[in-house]
């Protein structure tokens, strides 16, 4: 009888590249995102399904498609409308998912309190998918919403947006590298005449503490220390890195929209905005910046500086639930938003 010698592979692959505790690149290009931090953040991932029985005042609801959505539904007057916060998750452009727990906790409170619909955006990840891979993702996401307003299917998505949502008044709204994706996909939005968007129209966006940078140190980039396992500069150059077009600086237009390589503000045309920046972000120097930039090009912007919080804090369940100063400034950033999108 011939015998089969079957000899031991060991698995070769390597790591390349690391993003302490939330994720390695191997050489194959293969990306391992299992989170090795402290297991107490893990709740904040945990995926929440959708649900069509009212929970707090809010359905949940998925919505296959290119690309797939996510929607919260308000309990409301069937008799109103409701506009749509389009919402774009942050993570660096690298890590997170729009169905985590820590947007859930936030968003569908929004979509309750401000009594919008909340559509949130499934987004490509990098580095298998880099920049400007989520904003054309998010463009889609538009498409998609303006194919619905003007010719509603039988699918799940037109039965659940045509009969609740005022097309007219979309808000783009995104979290810290979403913030970034909503200056984009704005300025996007408005290279196109009206009439390629009617009837939708989007009225405004919401960049919450956004990802915009230089390649040198902003002086709170200096002076502050990261309070969170969530945000370090470690994080934000390496993700960044990986994220950008191959050879890209945070300079780039994409991380630095006001910067020398990005076209003229003046160019640009824009929506009205409201800005979120937190006192100890450490990226709260380049926001401001920012603004000011975005001022002086005559854009219409209102600035909300939430004191005492660094960045992204209204998604940290755990210190919205039990720090009073963290809660507090979640409730004054969702009357901030609810202010901003009544008035347009």
């Amino acid at each position: 009888m011939m015998s089969t010698t079957v000899s031991y592979q060991p698995n070769t692959k390597k790591v390349v590249d690391e993003v302490s505790g939330w994720l390695r690149v191997f050489d194959d290009g293969s990306v391992d995102r299992t989170w090795t931090g402290p297991p107490e953040v893990l709740p904040l991932m945990e995926p929440v399904p959708p649900y069509d029985v009212s929970r707090q005042g809010i359905t949940l609801h998925h919505l296959p498609g290119t690309p797939n959505l996510r929607l919260y539904l308000p309990d409301s007057d069937a008799a109103k409308k409701l506009p749509i916060l389009l919402h774009f998750q942050g993570g660096g452009f690298c890590i997170t998912h729009h169905s985590w727990l820590l947007y859930h906790q936030f968003y569908a409170r929004v979509a309750r309190d401000v009594q919008v619909a909340v559509v949130s955006v499934e987004l490509p990840l990098a580095p298998e998918h880099r920049l400007p891979a989520a904003i054309d993702t998010c463009f889609a996401a538009l498409l998609r919403l303006r194919t619905i307003a003007r010719s509603p299917a039988h699918d799940l998505a037109s039965m659940m947006l045509s009969d609740n949502v005022d097309f007219s008044r979309v808000f783009l709204i995104g979290d810290s590298s979403g913030g970034n994706l909503v200056h984009a996909v704005a300025a996007k939005v408005f290279e196109e005449k009206d009439e390629f968007w009617a009837p939708l129209k989007v009225a405004g966006g919401i960049p919450l503490h956004p990802g915009f940078v230089r390649s040198t140190r902003s002086r709170s980039e200096l002076d502050l220390k990261a309070d969170s396992a969530f945000f370090t500069l470690d994080m934000l150059d390496k993700f960044l890195e990986l994220a950008l077009p191959v050879g890209a600086t945070k300079d780039h237009p994409y991380t630095c929209p006001m910067g020398e390589a990005a076209p003229p503000l003046d160019t640009v045309r824009m929506p009205p905005f409201l800005v979120g920046v937190a006192e100890f972000d450490l990226i709260r120097d380049t926001n401001l910046e920012y603004c000011e930039s975005m001022k002086k090009a005559g854009k219409e912007v209102e600035v909300l500086i939430s004191r005492g919080v660094s960045h992204s804090f209204y998604l940290n369940k755990f210190a919205v639930d039990m720090d009073p100063t963290t809660g507090e400034r979640t409730r004054e950033l969702i009357a901030a938003i609810k202010d901003f999108i009544e008035r347009h």
